[in-house]
């Protein structure tokens, strides 16, 4: 009997939608984006957090996938903590004020986020989920979420398509396939969601005293803050003895690179933080590493563990071990069977395969 390689094994053991039925999906998910009512940013942010949830807990194939509320409420607090803080524009005259995510009177999510973070002045979200008062927070965004995007967000043209998941009770049911195309399409739903959702606040007549001609409001939306990274500089220079993790050279200034790009999984977790030259870098750009950086990468986020979760704690970083290894799973195994490139060093790249996943 011949030997089957893992990669065999892996691409064998998937069994995906047919590709009329992942297309169907993208035809659904354009319609939903352009027929569907967006009164507030709850459904871009519902949209956005379903997608992260199948890469970070499901898996390549057509089986359905279970999400409890409070899995996908956690997700929205990640994703309006930052924006429930005031927003300045820093233009002379300008108010800071926490914009508005609404057509109507501020959104429920972001008020309740807003409130607990005035009574707990200066906190992180990593810091804030250690507080008995946080069960309470989670427990209000579970019940808006059930209440308002989990039951719209499907609606479009005068009608509800249930082409996404059904709800249950205390849960949603990801339809079969859906997990699938999700996973596969992660970087287009994210990207759809964002464009749209900062043209809804940029809509809202209420906002415009406090943007004017903002232009780094996506940033200010969904990217850690200069400051954060000021931090998670400085606490991962003292882990790794001040050396870049590509080339392993003495670093003089450096860059909090994302090991895998922000531009293919818009998440920031402190285990997909690196330190690189800022030649290494830009080299690097917006491709995965290839395997020896890879395999050093593994050793990375287990050895350092504990650190890396005190450096999220004071950076306001989350720190996800088990969600980090999923990623860099998912996105290696999507530039397998791609056949993308990885990349080495400058000027240097190599095919990405099945035999790169060995190593996780």
């Amino acid at each position: 009997m011949g030997h089957t390689g893992e990669g065999e094994l892996l691409e064998q053991a998937v069994t995906e939608p047919s590709a009329e039925a992942q297309l169907q999906f993208l035809t659904k998910l354009q319609r939903l984006f352009n027929e569907g009512d967006f009164v507030a940013t709850y459904k871009y942010a519902t949209l956005m957090a379903l997608a992260e949830l199948a890469v970070e807990l499901g898996q390549d194939d057509e089986n359905a996938l279970d999400l409890t509320h409070g899995q996908i409420a956690q997700k929205l607090i990640e994703l309006y903590w930052q924006q429930a803080a005031p927003y300045s524009s820093g233009r002379s005259g300008s108010t800071s004020e926490v914009l508005i995510q609404n057509a109507g009177v501020q959104a429920a999510v972001v008020a309740a986020i807003e409130q607990f973070r005035l009574q707990h002045s200066g906190i992180t979200l990593q810091t804030a989920r250690s507080l008995p008062s946080y069960k309470e927070l989670l427990n209000s965004v579970s019940t808006t979420a059930s209440a308002q995007p989990l039951k719209y967000l499907q609606n479009m043209g005068g009608h509800t398509d249930t082409f996404l998941y059904e709800r249950q009770r205390g849960s949603i049911r990801l339809l079969p396939g859906v997990m699938y195309c999700l996973r596969r399409f992660q970087p287009l739903v994210n990207q759809l969601s964002r464009q749209h959702w900062v043209a809804h606040i940029k809509r809202n007549r209420r906002n415009h005293t406090v943007l004017g001609e903002a232009d780094d409001l996506e940033s200010f939306l969904f990217e850690t803050s200069r400051q954060s990274l000021g931090v998670v500089s400085r606490g991962l220079r003292k882990l790794v003895n001040g050396r870049c993790f590509y080339c392993r050279n003495v670093l003089q200034e450096a860059d909090v690179d994302h090991f895998v790009p922000f531009a293919l999984y818009p998440r920031d977790l402190m285990q997909n933080f690196v330190l690189a030259h800022p030649s290494c870098n830009r080299s690097k750009s917006n491709t995965l590493a290839a395997k020896e950086h890879l395999d050093r990468w593994m050793g990375y986020a287990y050895d350092h563990k504990d650190h890396l979760l005190e450096i999220g704690r004071e950076a306001g970083v989350a720190s996800d071990p088990e969600a980090s290894r999923a990623v860099v799973h998912w996105s290696y195994t999507c530039a397998a069977q791609q056949g993308a490139q990885a990349w080495r060093r400058p000027g240097q790249y190599e095919t990405v395969t099945m035999d790169y996943l060995g190593a996780l």
